[in-house]
Parts: structure tokens; C-alpha cells; sequence
């Protein structure tokens, strides 16, 4: 029998792949109907918005967080408090009687208390907001919502956790002999301006954290790194009487963020830290910390909006 030869199937045609241009009649005929790309990063001014609309949604997801965090324990809520006393009661034995920080440090104790209770502050912020994406990738990809509200709740959870600590904090406060004046009003300028950097500096981990989450396993050495060079144990103007250190160490000391926050606190509640031993303009610097990560933080973790959770 004669046999017929039958041309070859040709192949289908294969989809466009994901980041190429879309085909023009098709992309008329989106903008005709007003149809916009999935999960598409909108204007800066418009995810802020987005994220004020959410407002009730971040203080209820930053309470609940903070609730769930300690649910499993006996003693519960009471671990936000007992967690930094007894850290500043190991730095107290460890570096006020063994190695003798407290030397030429009036009010040791509200002196050490107050640094750890601040610095404690920053470093949950900056470890929740590492795992704020990476570890919430179900919430992320099952719901859509502007992701900065995660890193921004977590650090609000934080926020609540110092505020029932403060309370604490005033008791050993008034145990040591400080009476209020004041100038412990001046704690509300210097928390707001902590929170905003925190809240910066989360954001810009959570985005690291998002593409590199083993960055979460190396930032307790980094944060530990960083308390020991911000004088929450010592007092950086007497480590500095007597040593002919290059100046650029000097401001690097007084100029760091962690430091400013701490001293201005110390300032507020303690009656013998005086404006002598603040660094010059350490308003300027706390402001200027709080600006620029506020800022660049936020710009820095939207222009990454619509790649959280994809891959």
C-alpha cells in the first residue's frame, strides 16, 4: 500500500513568560476596561494610604500577636517584664560587680535597668521585623493587604511590651530615690522618635529577611555586637575620661542611634544624669536617626511590594 507522509504536529504555541511585555491589543484592551496587573505595587501615596485604611487592623494584629506570645506559659504577660530584669540582673553581676562598670556611675541600678529596658526595645523590634515576612509567608500569600503592615504591628507589639515594663521601671525607680519631675515627660518625645527608627530599621530587615531568610539566624550576634558598643552596661563618657581615642570613634560612640535613645531616656528619669553627660545635640541626632530610617525604610521595603511572598 502506498503509504502517506504526514506533515509533523506542530507545537503549541508557548505562553509568554512571566516578566515579558504583554502582547499591545491585549494591553489596550486592560487599560480600556481599567484592568491592572495581580499583586501590581501601587504609588507611594497610595499604599500610604492603604495603610492608614488598615490602621485597625495593625493594633489589633500587634495585640493579638503580643497576647499569643507568652499563651503557653504559667506565668503568661508577666514574661515581658521578668525576661529584661532578670538580663539586667545577669549584666549587673557580670559587668557592675565582677568587671566594675558601675564605678563612677551614680544610680547604678536605674542607670543599668533603664538601658537594658530601652535597648531590649530596639532589639525585639529589629528580630521580629526580620521574620515579619518570612516567617508569616501563609498570611502573606493568602491575603492581600499592604505588607508593611506586618513589619509596622510587630513593632507597635513591641512598643506595648516597654509600655507595661515601664511600669516596673517606675517602682525600681522610685525603690532608688528618683522622684518624678518634670522631666519624665520628656520619655513621650523620646519613645515616638525611637519607635518611628525601629519601625525603619524593621522594615528594612523584613525585606532583607524576606530574600535571605537565614539572616534571621545571624542578627542575634549582630544585636549583641551592637549593646555592648552602646553603653546600656557602662557609661561611655567615663570608658572615654583618659583614652586618646581617634575622634571618629568618639562620635561613632555618641552619634550611635541606640545610645541616643538610651541616654535620652536616662536624662528623663534619672535625676544624676545630667546634661553634661549627654553627646552634643542629641536631639538633632535622635530626630535625624528617626528621619532617615523612618523614611528610607519605608521607601525601601515598597519598592519591594510585589515580590513579598513569590518564589
Amino acid at each position: 500500500m502506498p503509504q502517506t507522509l504526514t506533515p509533523p504536529a506542530q507545537a503549541p504555541a508557548r505562553a509568554p513568560r512571566p516578566g515579558t511585555a504583554p502582547d499591545p491589543e491585549l494591553r489596550a484592551l486592560a487599560e480600556r476596561h481599567g484592568l491592572t496587573v495581580s499583586g501590581a505595587r501601587p504609588s507611594l501615596g497610595e499604599y500610604t494610604r492603604q495603610l492608614w485604611h488598615r490602621r485597625h487592623f495593625i493594633t489589633s494584629f500587634a495585640t493579638a500577636k503580643l497576647t499569643a506570645m507568652y499563651t503557653t506559659a504559667k506565668l503568661g504577660q508577666l514574661w515581658q517584664v521578668i525576661t529584661p530584669l532578670l538580663n539586667a540582673g545577669v549584666y549587673y553581676l557580670i559587668f557592675g560587680v565582677l568587671i566594675g562598670t558601675r564605678k563612677g556611675v551614680p544610680d547604678y541600678i536605674p542607670f543599668l535597668v533603664t538601658g537594658v529596658f530601652v535597648f531590649t526595645f530596639l532589639q525585639n523590634s529589629v528580630m521580629t521585623g526580620t521574620r515579619a515576612i518570612s516567617g508569616n509567608l501563609g498570611l502573606v500569600r493568602a491575603l492581600h493587604f499592604p505588607r508593611a503592615c506586618l513589619p509596622i504591628s510587630f513593632c507597635l507589639a513591641q512598643l506595648q511590651q516597654l509600655l507595661y515594663s515601664m511600669g516596673v521601671l517606675v517602682v525600681i525607680l522610685l525603690c532608688f530615690g528618683q522622684v518624678p519631675t518634670w522631666s519624665w515627660l520628656l520619655v513621650l518625645p523620646a519613645l515616638t522618635l525611637q519607635f518611628v527608627f525601629n519601625t525603619g530599621l524593621a522594615m528594612v530587615m523584613a525585606r532583607l529577611g524576606a530574600r535571605t531568610p537565614d539572616l534571621a539566624q545571624l542578627m542575634p550576634f549582630v544585636m549583641r555586637t551592637w549593646m555592648y558598643a552602646s553603653g546600656v552596661m557602662f557609661s561611655i563618657n567615663v570608658i572615654l575620661q583618659g583614652k586618646h581615642l581617634p575622634q571618629i570613634v568618639v562620635v561613632l560612640l555618641n552619634g550611635n542611634p541606640a545610645a541616643v535613645y538610651i541616654d535620652l531616656m536616662r536624662f528623663a528619669l534619672i535625676d544624676s544624669f545630667t546634661h553634661k553627660q549627654l553627646p552634643p545635640h542629641v536631639w538633632a541626632f535622635a530626630g535625624g536617626w528617626a528621619l532617615l530610617a523612618g523614611i528610607a525604610g519605608f521607601v525601601y521595603f515598597w519598592k519591594a511590594e510585589e515580590r513579598y511572598g513569590r518564589g
